[in-house]
C-alpha cells in the first residue's frame, strides 16, 4: 500500500509511524481487535490491525512483521511477497525456540534472546560490500494475558519485563537500507516491539513510566464518520452480493461478502452514488445507510460486518439493519415491541373497565398514571429521546416517581411490568438503601478482576442479558452511592454496561423506572431532624411544581450530578397525597383481600359490621402521611392481629364457618381488642359484608 500526501492512516497509526525514530517499543491498546479504515487514492478501504500497521512500515523500508503470541510462539506474518523474501533472513534471527513466553528462567532467557535478536537486526546480508541489518517489527499480541495480576508481579515476570524496559534503553536505531552505488538517507529508524494489550494498565505501569523509548498508544473506537463510512462501505458490499445472486440464484463461491479479505475494496470515497446500478432509489438507501450507522452507535466495525453477516444469514434487506444489529447486541432475535400485542395491552391497560387496568390498580394519582401512560406510548412507538440528533441507544423508557410515601410508586411500576411484558417476572427490583457503601457498586455490575465475586458477575447485568425485555425498579434513588450513580448516568446516555469481566450489556430495550422521596421532605441545618416541605391538601399543581425544583435542587447542590437529572429530563412523574374518598377505596379493597385470603387459606367468611367498619376507617385514615402502606399498617394491627388471636384459641373452625367482626377498640395499654363472633354453618345474620 503505497501512501501518497491524499492518503490517510487512523491516528494512532500515524503516532506510531511517527516515532519510530525515537521509541524502540510501544504499546498500542484498546480497540485493538478492531478493523481500521484507510483512505488510498481517495478511496476508502478497511483493514485488520495487523495490515494497517504493516502496509506504512512497508513503505519505510521495513522487511518483515514478525507476530508473537503464547499459543503460536514467533512467525513471520503472510504479508505479501516481500515478508515472504525475508522470512529466511527472519529463520536466521529465530534460531532459537520459538515459543513465547515459557515458564522457567531457562525459557524466558530463550525469549530476551529472540527480542534482542529482532531488535538489534542480527542478521546481516551482504548487499555488494556492504553488510545491512535485517529491518523487523514485532508484535506481540496478547499481552494482557501474559500477566496473572499486573498488580502483583510473581519475581520471575518482574525480571521479565524490568529485561524488556532495559532492552528498550538499550536499543539503538538502524541506518537506512543501504543500496550498491546510492548514499543513505533519512534518520534512523528502531525495529520496534509493538504490545497488544486490551488496556494500558494490563502491562506493568512502570514499564511505560520508566522509559522515554516505550510509548503507550490509545486505540480509540470509531466515531460517527467512521460508523457512517463502514456503514457505506458494507453496503455497496451487500449490494454486489445481491447482485451475484440475482444473477445465476446461488452464493458467491466464498460464501457471503462479508467473508471476503478485509482489505478488499468496496467502496469508493465521499460522493459515490451508492445506489448507482441497484434499481435502489438513491435518497432511500442513504436512508437505510444513515439507519444502520445510527443503530450501530457503539459497536465496532468488526460488529458491523458481523451484523452484516448475521443479516445475510437470516435473509434480512439491508434496511433492516438496525434489527439485524439489534440481535447482535441482545442475542435474541424476539422483540416484543416490534409487535402490536404491547399496544393492545397498553390499550387495554389504560381502560377503566378493565379491572386490572393501571387506573384500577393505582387509585387517586389520575395525573400521575396519565403522565405515565404516555411515556409507555412513547416508548412502544420508539419515540423515546426521537428529538434528539443521535437518540443512539438509550433505553425504551424511563420514569422517575416522585412524592409522598405509600401513595403507589411501586405499585404503578409493578403494574407497567405487566401491562408491558405480561409477566411479574419481567419485574426486577433493587432497593437502593441497600448500595449506599461505596463497593456497592460491584454488585450491580461485577467486581473488578481479582477481587472476591469477580467471577459471578453483576446482579443488574446478569439479570438483564439474560432476558433484555425488563421493566427495572431502584427504589429510593436518593440513598444509592454516587458512585452508583454515575452508572445510571451511563446507561440513560449510551444505553449499555461494561461489567468487572469486559462483558457489555445492553439496555435499550428496557423500561427503567427510578422512585424517591425526594422533595417532599428536607433535613433542617440546625437541628438535623426531617421536616415535611409539602402537606396533604397542598393542591396537586403547587405540590408537583414544589417536588420537582426541591428534585432537581437535591441532584444539582446535594450530590452534584446536575447532569444525571438532565438525562432524565421531562419524565419526573409526581405523585400526590391520597384524598379521604381514596383512604376509603384502599381501606375496602385491602379488607377485601383480607376476606379472600381467609377464603382461600381457610375456608372461612369474614364480615365487619358496620360499626366495626366504620371504627376500623377511622383509625386506618387518622394518618395520611403514610398514604396506602400507612392504611395496611393499622389494618395489621387492628384487625389481622386481633383476629389471628381468636381463631388460633378456636377451638373448632369448620369450612364454611362465618367470622363476625363487630367492635373494635383501642385500650389505654395500646393494645387493640377486637370483638370476634364464630357462626358456624351458613353465613347469616346482620352486619356489612365488604367484597
Amino acid at each position: 500500500m503505497d501512501l501518497s500526501k491524499d492518503d490517510r492512516l487512523p491516528p494512532f497509526v500515524e503516532e506510531l509511524t511517527g516515532t519510530l525514530g525515537v521509541h524502540a517499543q510501544y504499546v498500542l491498546h484498546g480497540n485493538i481487535r478492531d478493523l481500521h479504515l484507510v483512505r488510498r487514492r481517495g478511496r476508502d478501504r478497511f483493514y485488520s490491525l495487523h495490515d494497517v500497521l504493516w502496509n506504512p512500515l512497508r513503505t519505510m523500508g521495513y522487511e518483515a512483521l514478525v507476530l508473537c503470541d503464547q499459543v503460536t510462539g514467533f512467525q513471520v506474518a503472510d504479508v505479501g511477497e516481500s515478508g515472504a523474501r525475508a522470512a529466511a533472513a527472519v529463520d536466521e534471527l529465530l534460531s532459537g525456540p520459538r515459543e513465547f513466553p515459557g515458564q522457567t528462567a531457562a525459557q524466558r532467557q530463550a525469549v530476551l534472546e529472540q527480542l534482542r535478536n529482532l531488535t538489534n537486526g542480527w542478521a546481516h546480508r551482504r548487499e555488494g560490500r556492504r553488510l545491512s541489518p535485517l529491518r523487523v517489527a514485532l508484535v506481540i499480541d496478547h499481552a494482557s494475558r501474559i500477566l496473572t495480576d499486573p498488580s502483583r508481579l510473581t519475581p520471575e515476570e518482574r525480571d521479565f519485563f524490568l529485561a524488556c524496559l532495559k532492552l528498550a534503553d538499550e536499543a539503538e536505531p538502524l541506518p537506512p537500507r543501504k543500496a550498491p552505488g546510492v548514499v543513505p538517507k533519512g534518520p534512523g529508524l528502531f525495529n520496534p516491539v509493538i504490545w497488544l494489550a486490551d488496556g494500558e494498565r494490563d502491562v506493568p505501569g512502570w514499564l511505560i513510566a520508566g522509559s522515554e523509548r516505550i510509548r503507550a498508544v490509545a486505540v480509540p473506537e470509531p466515531d460517527a464518520d467512521e460508523r457512517g463510512t463502514m456503514a457505506r462501505l458494507l453496503h455497496e458490499r451487500y449490494e454486489r452480493y445481491a447482485g451475484h445472486r440475482s444473477r445465476d440464484g446461488s452464493a458467491p463461491s466464498d460464501g457471503t461478502p462479508a467473508t471476503a479479505p478485509a482489505g478488499d475494496h468496496v467502496g469508493a470515497g465521499t460522493g459515490v452514488n451508492i445506489g448507482a446500478g441497484t434499481g435502489v432509489d438513491a435518497e432511500e438507501t442513504a436512508r437505510a445507510v444513515g439507519a444502520f450507522a445510527r443503530a450501530a452507535s457503539g459497536l465496532s466495525l468488526r460488529a458491523m460486518e458481523e451484523s452484516v453477516r448475521l443479516a445475510r444469514s437470516r435473509g434480512l434487506p439491508f434496511a433492516a439493519m438496525p434489527d439485524a444489529v439489534r440481535i447482535y447486541r441482545l442475542g435474541v432475535e424476539k422483540n416484543p415491541w416490534s409487535r402490536d400485542e404491547i399496544r393492545q395491552r397498553i390499550l387495554r391497560g389504560e381502560d377503566p373497565r378493565n379491572e386490572r387496568s393501571i387506573p384500577n390498580r393505582v387509585l387517586g394519582q389520575e395525573a400521575a398514571v396519565a403522565m405515565t401512560l404516555d411515556i409507555l406510548k412513547r416508548a412502544a412507538l420508539g419515540l423515546s429521546g426521537a428529538q434528539a440528533t443521535s437518540p443512539g441507544h438509550r433505553p425504551r423508557g424511563v420514569l422517575f416517581f416522585a412524592g409522598p410515601t405509600g401513595t403507589g410508586k411501586t405499585e404503578l411500576a409493578k403494574a407497567v411490568a405487566s401491562v408491558l411484558f405480561d409477566s411479574d417476572q419481567a419485574y426486577l427490583r433493587f432497593d437502593m438503601s441497600e448500595f449506599s457503601a461505596a463497593h456497592s457498586a460491584d454488585r450491580l455490575v461485577g467486581a473488578p478482576p481479582g477481587y472476591v465475586g469477580y467471577e459471578a458477575g453483576g446482579e443488574l447485568t446478569s439479570a438483564v442479558r439474560e432476558n433484555p425485555f425488563r421493566v427495572i425498579l431502584f427504589d429510593e434513588i436518593e440513598k444509592a452511592d454516587k458512585g452508583i450513580l454515575d452508572k445510571f448516568l451511563q446507561v440513560l446516555e449510551d444505553g449499555r454496561l461494561t461489567d468487572g469481566q469486559g462483558v457489555t450489556t445492553y439496555f435499550s430495550e428496557c423500561v427503567l423506572i427510578f422512585t424517591s422521596n425526594l422533595g417532599v421532605q428536607r433535613t433542617d441545618r440546625e437541628t438535623g431532624e426531617r421536616e415535611w416541605i409539602v402537606e396533604p391538601g397542598t393542591p396537586y399543581k403547587e405540590l408537583e411544581t414544589t417536588v420537582r425544583d426541591n428534585v432537581k435542587k437535591h441532584f444539582e447542590q446535594v450530590i452534584g450530578r446536575p447532569e444525571l437529572m438532565n438525562r432524565i429530563g421531562g419524565n419526573v412523574v409526581v405523585f400526590d397525597f391520597i384524598s379521604d374518598d381514596v383512604a376509603e377505596q384502599i381501606f375496602d379493597l385491602q379488607v377485601r383481600n383480607i376476606q379472600r385470603q381467609l377464603a382461600q387459606g381457610h375456608q372461612l367468611v369474614l364480615r365487619i359490621e358496620d360499626k366495626a367498619r366504620r371504627e376500623l376507617l377511622e383509625y386506618c385514615t387518622r394518618d395520611k402521611w403514610n398514604g396506602g402502606r400507612g392504611i395496611g399498617m393499622v389494618l395489621e394491627t387492628h384487625l389481622i392481629n386481633p383476629l389471628a388471636r381468636e381463631l388460633f384459641a378456636a377451638p373448632d373452625l369448620g369450612p364454611g364457618t362465618t367470622v363476625v367482626v363487630t367492635d373494635v377498640r383501642e385500650a389505654d395499654s395500646g393494645r387493640v381488642d377486637t370483638r370476634v363472633v364464630l357462626k358456624k354453618g351458613a353465613a347469616d345474620g346482620g352486619g356489612t359484608r365488604l367484597g
